[in-house]
């Protein structure tokens, strides 16, 4: 296992850069191959490659992805080490790890019958071009098992909130800033009056519904083409977490409600709700199963906690099929310089899916 993990660390995959997804892809293949037996069907939708693959009519999808947020070029500075029983290197923990736990998983299974195995290229991006794959499959399937990375200390993601992203374009008026500032119009004076109103969302929900949960957040900002020129556009993008589909929709409402505050200005909304709240009823009796099998396996009692962090779950959940997330590595460090992954703790959560992934499978053969 720890050979393989080393091999998918080493070929990077940064979201953004379709060519560095399609040769992961092709390592991700054929490890999944010589592990599990089966070569994958290869599906590239707007240049993106995800991978699957089919042992029969599916029953129990296991869910991953193989992009990462670490740009080529990141192992130079943050090379693939394992020291002290800590395995390092870029994607790691997020979610390299999961995907070997994954194949081992399967490879153990008696007869993989009725398992659908989709590893996905754009997870990191929002899943845009892989949602529909990841939904049509789950709308199939009596449970869900997605290899994103554990919580702290190994627990087991039992829900998560929702995920909306937004970008807003003001457009205003350019203008020499020392000869004729008043001939322009500030793009730049009114976005700060805009994100000061979307940094204000959160609070207005939050002190409606009290559940304290929502935040909406302005990220990435620009303004101007040059220090001595009126910004004729500015930009803001927002990120915005939810604990349900209400809240949701709330915030989608009051985004959509922002008016100018400059005269002259115009604003341009774009985006809106990416991934559906994963509710924690989603995941229950799967949790319940896990926790029982986890004992007799004796790999200790296991917890879940609910996530800020979207993932592909979010999906599969929102399609109506049962999931349970943070299934793959124990560690930490997801997208920061410190990603690790605890290498000891890689073959009981290897056979703790496989234990799972056989129970719903013997389930389904023997009827309901």
């Amino acid at each position: 296992m720890l050979a393989d993990l080393e091999e998918l660390v080493l070929c990077e995959s940064y979201s953004a850069d379709h060519d560095a997804v399609a040769r992961s892809a092709a390592v991700v293949a054929e490890q999944g191959r010589r592990v599990m037996g089966t070569p994958p069907e290869t599906i590239v939708v707007d240049g993106v490659t995800h991978l699957r693959w089919s042992f029969g009519p599916p029953r129990v999808l296991l869910l991953g992805h193989h992009d990462t947020v670490w740009p080529v070029g990141t192992l130079r500075d943050h090379p693939w080490s394992v020291e002290d029983g800590v395995a390092r290197g870029p994607g790691v923990f997020d979610m390299k790890a999961g995907l070997v736990q994954l194949f081992h998983a399967v490879a153990t299974l008696p007869s993989p019958d009725g398992v659908h195995v989709l590893v996905v290229g754009d997870e990191e991006l929002g899943s845009p071009t892989s949602r529909p794959l990841i939904e049509e499959t789950a709308t199939r399937c009596a449970a869900a098992f997605v290899l994103e990375a554990s919580a702290d200390g190994g627990a087991l993601k039992t829900a998560r909130k929702g995920v909306s992203r937004y970008e807003l374009t003001v457009h205003g008026r350019a203008a020499h800033a020392g000869l004729e500032p008043e001939l322009g119009v500030n793009a730049g004076v009114e976005l700060a009056h805009q994100v000061l109103a979307i940094a204000d969302i959160a609070a207005r929900i939050d002190s409606s519904s009290k559940s304290g949960l929502t935040s909406v957040t302005p990220t990435m900002l620009s303004a101007g083409t040059s220090g001595n020129t009126v910004p004729a556009v500015g930009r803001v993008a927002i990120d915005v977490r939810v604990p349900d589909a209400a809240a949701q929709a709330h915030v989608d409402e009051l985004m959509r409600g922002l008016t100018p505050r400059t005269a002259g200005t115009r604003l341009e909304l774009t985006g809106g709700p990416n991934r559906p709240p994963l509710d924690p009823a989603a995941s229950a009796g799967l949790f319940d199963l896990a926790v029982t099998l986890a004992e007799r396996l004796g790999l200790g009692p296991l917890c879940g906690v609910a996530v800020g962090g979207g993932s592909d779950g979010n999906f599969t959940a929102g399609a109506g099929c049962p999931t349970l997330d943070g299934l793959g590595a124990v560690g930490g460090g997801a997208h920061a310089a410190g990603e690790h992954v605890v290498v000891a703790e890689m073959p009981g959560r290897a056979r703790l899916l496989a234990a799972l992934t056989s129970h719903v499978l013997s389930r389904g053969r023997s009827g309901p």
